[in-house]
């Protein structure tokens, strides 16, 4: 199954480019790692966050772990689909060039 490459301008801003892109390669992401490895405050995550939970592109989950609250966000069938469609789309665009999509692609 090939994925229809589609534009994503929802995804495309840098911030929840990577934000996405950290989300796909895990089930479950806690809020403090990707805080840390985006080098985000926890307000600026927490606005992204929510701007992708309400396009129904993740799922967040709030618990307690002892007496501390725990946030984890995951990617939805949904913004796994939109996200697997854009970068589709980015492949195509660069490709388009005529430079390699990835380092050891030998241009055609």
């Amino acid at each position: 199954m090939t994925t229809e490459p589609r534009f994503d301008e929802l995804i495309h801003a840098p911030t929840r480019l990577s934000l996405v892109s950290l989300l796909a390669a895990t089930e479950w992401a806690d809020f403090k790692f990707l805080r840390d490895s985006l080098g985000m405050s926890d307000s600026a995550l927490s606005k992204q966050l929510t701007t992708l939970d309400e396009a129904g592109y993740v799922e967040i989950r709030k618990a307690f772990v002892g007496k501390r609250p725990r946030t984890s966000a995951r990617l939805t069938p949904r913004g796994r689909d939109a996200f697997a469609g854009h970068v589709a789309a980015l492949q195509e665009i660069v490709v388009r060039s005529g430079l390699a999509v990835f380092p050891d692609q030998a241009a055609r």
